[in-house]
């Protein structure tokens, strides 16, 4: 019975100890409300506009933490487990356990194992200060006695229930696993609340060894669960293999959500404007509690959650079906009108993807035939053509300081005179690159810059290419810039974060449009026509809907990429799919590639709200015109209502029969010219590899080689590699003109892509 004057001699030495601890650190203690409000989870969750969650993104590299778990939250079980395992007098102690104390100085004394005389409350002081943190060593006689202070604060400033739901939320579990919702969903793939005994006894077991192998882990766990279940036989070796395969899990994974791109791209901008704001926010006040609670409950975006999950959703089931052509990447914005607030932002087709970490909505790509709308607007508001102004849809050699510059239609036909409205709706790139040399290259890529496509090179650069969309431009940007067409020309840039209502604007303060609003109309209203795009797409075109919509198409050079884009009365929607990594996609057009997925999301859009055609700005004038005769004697399209700037509008379009031929009336050949070097493109299929031989004169047949090849003022020609004459006979059998020219390339091969704009 000696050793107990030696044990109450210590607990007296701890008490002066503690007393003067207690005195030195008096007022100190943190309040649960701060110790909650500076809980920073290792993920950011960024919310949808209504506060759903999107998507969480790890932020912190160094430590795996959740969100912060109310104790109502938590299992029972494992409230039960904690407790019994580390803390069994939690609820009847005061900070400190001095049975346990005495316990542990006893078995010192003998130098027999116990277990340790730490209480949650003790362990918890530790884990709020960093002075107190244990370290590799374990804490040193001085710490033992902050901490034991602490705890004894603690007890009389906070509820038990505060104490242990602060501790389940800061206590480290396994590696860089901390509070109870990281280990939950990490090794569990649950929440905490839906922890039974079993994982209870694991994460129990974890507190008290958090880097011990499996098998020491599933001792303790089994130690647990008996004393938690004692009228129940446990079986030890089942809950072994349960251990050993949790401990190896990692279900929480570090960005799970169905938005990352956008996620990262809010976080991006919100870093950004923090370290801008730094040097002011140092000498400012501090902010508000509520700012900070904003913290807790995530980052609120722009989005829509579920028409960011339906445009997702749809994206990788339409790339799935397009699979066997060589396609596997895509991705879609969409843009409120009037806002600019970005509703869905899909930046790629996730599992589908090898590159899934790219984010084509800012990704550059040659946007194809989707920037003829901008240049015929352009166009329009100069004045330099109308909707329904002739141009000429032929054989034409452009002479540039590179050399001629002939470009194709997608199907390698010409169409002949066609009024501008046909030439866009249809998507015949001749018409656009006539319509360039009017604007010149150098002013279009101005307009295009200041629409917000920030082009890498001038407009000489691109030449008379930049027509066909040789630059390279993002989705966000483009789609944008078709937003600037739906809301009358009037530019502005888009949000990914809500902003405050504003006051409106008086009509005076608006900013001025960069396009006129009555060209934008009008470009509008060509890209709602059906019946305008019937010569390409025909007249039951998955463009079509049965709402107003207006929207354009797009097929890079060597089919990689393909958009779709347009806009209905409130919303603007962009697609674009194509490969990652920049191959060629097979025979996808226009119409097979991004457009049905564009036309599945505006459907969705306007399920329930319609959408109408826009109102004439004023000077526009609506005529009854009327198209001369072509070359059959039929007039060249159909008599129609068109919209004119006022000031351009005239009732008759018709051609200069004088063109027909040349002063002498005789034969000649007006296409290719003479020297003409043509090059075989391996990935244009077979059928599609044609020549188009013009000339002038009546009753003439072509010659290729000597051989017969046809009659007639236009034809098409299959070209071979090798050197050829071309001879134009007239009525009375001579050889009126001829022409040498050149095809090179080893042959055509057959296969399934091509490399036309549409």
């Amino acid at each position: 019975m000696k050793p107990a004057p030696f044990a109450l001699s210590r607990k007296s030495l701890a008490a002066l100890l503690i007393a003067a601890a207690w005195a030195h650190t008096a007022g100190a203690v943190v309040s649960f409300e701060e110790v909650k409000r500076d809980f920073r989870s290792s993920d950011t969750a960024v919310l949808d506009r209504n506060g759903e969650l999107l998507q969480r993104v790890r932020t912190d590299p160094t430590v795996r933490r959740g969100q912060w778990t109310a104790l109502a939250d938590v299992s029972p079980a494992l409230r039960t487990a904690m407790v019994l395992s580390e803390d069994k007098r939690f609820y009847e102690h005061s900070g400190i356990d001095w049975r346990a104390v005495s316990a542990a100085a006893w078995g010192n004394l003998w130098n027999t194992r116990t277990r340790g005389a730490s209480t949650i409350t003790m362990q918890l002081s530790g884990l709020l200060d960093d002075d107190l943190r244990r370290n590799s060593g374990g804490r040193s006689f001085t710490q033992k006695i902050g901490q034991t202070v602490a705890a004894a604060q603690l007890e009389r400033n906070w509820r038990k229930d505060q104490i242990l739901e602060a501790y389940l939320n800061t206590v480290p579990f396994r590696g860089e696993i901390v509070g109870i919702d990281a280990l939950s969903r990490t090794l569990f793939g649950k929440a905490p609340s839906g922890l039974d005994a079993r994982e209870a006894s694991v994460a129990a077991a974890l507190v008290r060894a958090p880097n011990a192998k499996p098998a020491a882990v599933a001792q303790r766990a089994c130690e647990v669960l008996r004393t938690m279940e004692p009228q129940q036989k446990t079986d030890c070796e089942a809950l072994d293999m349960f251990t050993s395969a949790a401990v190896q899990r990692r279900a929480f994974e570090p960005n799970e959500g169905i938005a990352p791109h956008a996620a990262r791209r809010v976080l991006r901008e919100i870093r950004d404007a923090n370290a801008a704001a730094a040097p002011a926010a140092a000498s400012a006040a501090p902010a508000p509690k509520g700012k900070e609670k904003d913290k807790e409950t995530g980052v609120r975006t722009t989005l829509r959650a579920p028409l960011q999950r339906f445009a997702l959703d749809t994206l990788q089931r339409h790339l799935r079906e397009l699979r066997d052509r060589h396609v596997e990447d895509g991705a879609l914005v969409v843009l409120d009108n009037a806002t600019g607030e970005v509703l869905a932002w899909v930046g790629s087709s996730g599992p589908l993807s090898q590159a899934a970490e790219v984010d084509g909505v800012t990704a550059l790509r040659q946007p194809g035939s989707t920037l003829k709308p901008l240049l015929y607007a352009q166009a329009i508001a100069e004045k330099r053509i109308t909707a329904a102004s002739l141009i000429e849809d032929s054989s034409a050699q452009i002479s540039t300081a590179s050399g001629l510059y002939i470009p194709q239609n997608y199907d390698r036909r010409f169409k002949g005179p066609v009024s501008a409205r046909t030439a866009l709706a249809a998507s015949l790139n001749v018409p656009a690159v006539r319509t360039l040399v009017m604007v010149s290259p150098e002013a279009f890529a101005r307009e295009l810059r200041a629409a917000g496509l920030r082009l890498r090179e001038s407009g000489d650069y691109y030449g008379y290419s930049l027509a066909l969309g040789s630059a390279e431009v993002s989705l966000l940007s483009l789609t944008n810039a078709y937003r600037m067409l739906a809301n009358g020309g009037r530019y502005a840039t888009t949000t990914l974060t809500p902003k405050p209502a504003e006051k409106p604007k008086a009509a005076s303060a608006a900013p001025a449009p960069l396009i006129d609003p009555r060209a934008a109309f009008i470009v509008g209203d060509i890209l709602s026509d059906p019946n305008a795009r019937t010569r390409t797409f025909g007249l039951d075109s998955i463009l079509s809907t049965r709402f107003w919509t207006a929207v354009k198409t797009g097929t890079s050079k060597d089919m990689r990429d393909n958009w779709a884009v347009g806009w209905s009365q409130r919303y603007t929607v962009g697609v674009w799919v194509g490969n990652a990594s920049g191959e060629s996609m097979w025979d996808v057009s226009g119409t097979s590639g991004a457009a049905p997925v564009w036309a599945e999301v505006m459907r969705f859009l306007h399920a329930r709200e319609p959408s109408r055609a826009p109102s004439p700005p004023a000077g526009l004038v609506e005529m009854q015109v009327s198209f001369g005769p072509g070359g059959d004697g039929n007039a060249l399209e159909a008599s129609r209502s068109e919209w004119f700037l006022q000031g351009t509008e005239q009732p008759l379009f018709a051609l200069d029969t004088g063109m027909a031929t040349d002063a002498s009336g005789s034969a000649r050949i007006t296409a290719p010219a003479d020297g003409t070097i043509i090059a075989l493109d391996p990935d244009i299929p077979p059928q599609r590899q044609r020549v188009r031989f013009d000339s002038e004169g009546r009753g003439v047949q072509w010659r290729v080689d000597g051989k017969p090849l046809a009659r007639g003022n236009t034809v098409q020609w299959f070209p071979w590699p090798g050197r050829h004459v071309i001879e134009l006979v007239d009525a009375g059998g001579k050889v009126a003109d001829q022409r040498r020219i050149e095809v090179r390339g080893a042959g055509v091969v057959a296969k399934n892509n091509g490399g036309a704009r549409r």
